[in-house]
Parts: C-alpha cells; structure tokens; sequence
C-alpha cells in the first residue's frame, strides 16, 4: 500500500472524526495523514510539494494549538456585524 492510499484512508478517518466532533483526534489523524504525503512527496524528489506540505502542517499546527487554548475566535454561530 503506497503512502498516497494511507493518507487518504487517514483524511477519510479525519473527515469522520471531525463530523463526530471530536476534532482533537481529527487533527492527529489529518497529521499523520499529512506526514504519509510529505514522505510520498520526498520519495518522488518533489522538493515543493514537501515545503509546501509541511508549511500546510505548520500552520495547521499553529491553529490546533491557537484552538487549544481557546484564543480561537469562532463565527461559524455568530451573526457578522457589519
């Protein structure tokens, strides 16, 4: 099985994990589903898309953690005032 089909059984897995509402489990899914395509990308010498995976996980990274600590601001209940 390449590392391509793992990581989409991972983001299917996330894609799940997310509609269940547990989205701290999502996002270590979607990590190591991240990591499956850096190492795909690495493996076919693709030295862009391996930055540009990994400035993806970065700043997903940043985000998790940001969510985490409830700094997060949420609008997706919220009216937008204009």
């Amino acid at each position: 099985m390449s590392f391509a089909v793992i990581g989409g059984l991972l983001l299917n897995l996330g894609a799940y994990l997310t509609f269940r509402g547990k989205i701290y489990e999502a996002v270590a899914v979607y990590l190591f589903a991240d990591f499956c395509w850096v190492v795909m990308a690495y493996d076919r010498e693709d030295l862009w898309g391996v930055v540009s995976i990994s400035t993806g996980v970065i700043f997903g990274l940043l985000a998790f953690l940001k969510m985490r600590s409830g700094k997060m601001s949420k609008s997706i209940n919220k009216k937008e005032k204009n």
